[in-house]
């Protein structure tokens, strides 16, 4: 039983330093936790958190290169082209249509950024 608390402790005490403050900025941490430990676990430069009314939350790493690269890869696999950055938000076109990604950091070792519906859908 010990033995079980202290790696319980163990466990609890690397999750809050790792992310520390982060674990409620965004509410409910658990779906986050959860797509972190599978995008550790993936070769795929980003995982899904959750599905929100207006469309989809990712996150992926923030110390990468080049870090936007895996939402202009995202976003033309969708058909999008990038065309400039400002701040935190990410503009693209698609023919007369224009849309910003916004991006936030969420601890120190990722990010996530929040994909429209209008984006993912196919009947366009």
């Amino acid at each position: 039983m010990l033995i079980l608390l202290i790696i319980s402790l163990l466990f609890t005490g690397f999750i809050v330093l790792r992310f520390g403050s982060a674990l409620g900025q965004e509410g409910n941490p658990m779906p986050y936790l959860k797509a972190i430990a599978k995008y550790e676990f993936s070769d795929n430069g980003y995982e899904e958190v959750l599905e929100k009314p207006t469309g989809t939350r990712y996150i992926s790493a923030a110390g990468q290169d080049d870090r936007y690269g895996v939402v202009t890869d995202f976003m033309a696999a969708e058909g999008w082209k990038f065309t400039e950055q400002l701040g935190s938000g990410l503009i693209f076109d698609k023919g007369e249509d224009t849309i910003i990604i916004e991006t936030r950091q969420y601890s120190s070792h990722y990010f996530i950024w929040d994909i429209p519906d209008v984006v993912l859908s196919k009947d366009e």
